[in-house]
């Protein structure tokens, strides 16, 4: 059991991963597929490949043309969706629970025989939807290239983690049929993806679906591993800190952190750690920049986890008024130094501890967040089963420990930094980006 549900596992015979669970709480289903492919697997000069295919899988497969997938699914009630990141491609659909085999229908359809339908026009249709995705997503809003900025600091040139997901427009512009093919093939086999099926479902028929679905298409074995990321060397020939004038709101001070890695102790140490500094209203970041000193509008300090590199620690503060970078900067360092040298208290590591069990809790409350869950333990860690103990291993940290990670990466010399200067003001609306790119409907 796990949270009150069981996992029960099954491999193909063409070394597909099957991962389903029963709650028949209310009459729905999650089908969630990860590709194990990222951006980390993609080689130089075909950044965004990852992406750009995961908007191809929606453009039509064998027994489904153009935008068929969207129209099937969301004509029987149901939601879908794709995102690409570093490390996985995941596919998602959550339907009404007697509408569950055309969900697996389809996703074995476009596994087996999307290069059936893969042709020039489809890929340069997807090349201009990806290049306008990356103009109004990154391009052309405020503060818009700052995580792919920080990401190239972090990870210096070579590191498999060194770009984003969405790509450059030079390599998109490269990107040919061929390529694109051999992608598939290599990568959106069988043996390359992990099928999780949650909800209102019945164990032998969802799997006797599986197996005719999905059971008949080969193996592939040509799979190229991703360069190690695990390390990272830097030799001191490239800034760790740029400054950057643009069209943006305010003046901003952005941070990464070298965190360790996914699926450690330490991880959940420092998830603990960045969330009593900069998690929420009640953070020592919002206390101070925003509460106390009036010199920031927003700060938070979030982590993003990878299991393939170091974890990204994610400092975000936005000034208020005529408050200085340098004046930030100044109070982040003050705030850190004095976290390292006292720790958390008792009560911030049982709010912080309180928080991180109310999202995990929400998560795993919906049948697709389960599923997208046990896709993630079985493709990252190679087990599922690891969801039973994630809350518990949280939940068990102590002060002293978050204070040793805490001395250990929150440092200065451990950092990237980019910071927003406004050209003479403007009144644009602020806007985030993520790692996550997302197919939209």
């Amino acid at each position: 059991m796990a949270q009150g549900f069981t996992i029960s596992e099954h491999t193909l015979a063409n070394g597909l991963r099957v991962v389903l669970s029963e709650d028949h709480l209310t009459p729905v289903a999650a089908v969630c597929l990860w590709y194990d492919v990222g951006s980390r697997h993609e080689v130089p000069g075909r950044t965004g490949l990852a992406h750009l295919f995961e908007h191809l899988m929606f453009q039509g497969s064998a027994q489904v043309p153009g935008n068929g997938h969207f129209e099937l699914v969301q004509g029987a009630g149901g939601s879908l969706n794709g995102t690409t990141s570093f490390e996985r491609t995941n596919y998602f659909e959550t339907m009404p629970a007697h509408q569950l085999e055309l969900a697996l229908w389809l996703e074995a359809d476009r596994m087996g025989s999307l290069l059936a339908a893969l042709d020039q026009e489809s890929l340069d249709n997807q090349r201009a939807v990806v290049k306008n995705e990356r103009r109004q997503r990154y391009d052309n809003v405020p503060y818009g290239t700052a995580f792919e900025r920080l990401t190239a600091m972090a990870f210096p040139d070579g590191h498999p983690y060194h770009h984003t997901p969405i790509g450059s427009m030079e390599d998109l512009d490269a990107a040919t049929l061929t390529d694109a093919q051999d992608f598939f093939r290599t990568y959106y086999a069988p043996n390359n993806a992990v099928l999780s099926v949650v909800g209102d479902i019945d164990l032998e028929q969802t799997l006797a679906w599986v197996e005719k679905y999905f059971g008949s298409i080969p193996a592939h074995d040509g799979k190229r591993p991703p360069r190690d990321g695990t390390t990272v060397v830097r030799d001191g020939s490239v800034p760790l800190r740029d400054h950057v004038v643009a069209e943006v709101p305010s003046r901003a001070v952005m941070q990464a952190y070298l965190l360790p890695l996914d699926g450690t102790r330490e991880a959940d140490v420092a998830d603990l750690a960045l969330t009593v500094l900069g998690s929420g209203e009640s953070s020592r970041l919002y206390n101070r920049l925003v509460r106390h000193d009036r010199s920031a509008v927003t700060a938070g300090f979030g982590l993003l986890r990878l299991s393939g590199a170091p974890s990204l620690g994610w400092l975000d503060a936005k000034t208020s008024g005529e408050a200085t970078v340098e004046a930030v900067e100044a109070a982040i360092d003050d705030e850190l130094a004095r976290f390292a040298a006292e720790g958390p208290t008792a009560e911030e590591l049982e709010r912080a501890q309180a928080q991180i069990e109310r999202e995990w809790l929400d998560r795993l409350d919906t049948v697709s967040g389960r599923a997208d869950e046990l896709c993630r333990y079985s493709v990252l860690f190679g087990d599922p089963k690891l969801l039973d103990t994630a809350l518990a291993r949280v939940l068990d940290v102590t002060a002293a420990e978050v204070q040793a990670v805490a001395q250990k990466y929150l440092t200065p010399d451990n950092r990237a930094v980019l910071t927003y200067e406004p050209v003479s003001g403007t009144d644009e609306a602020d806007a985030d980006s993520a790692d996550d790119e997302e197919v939209q409907a």
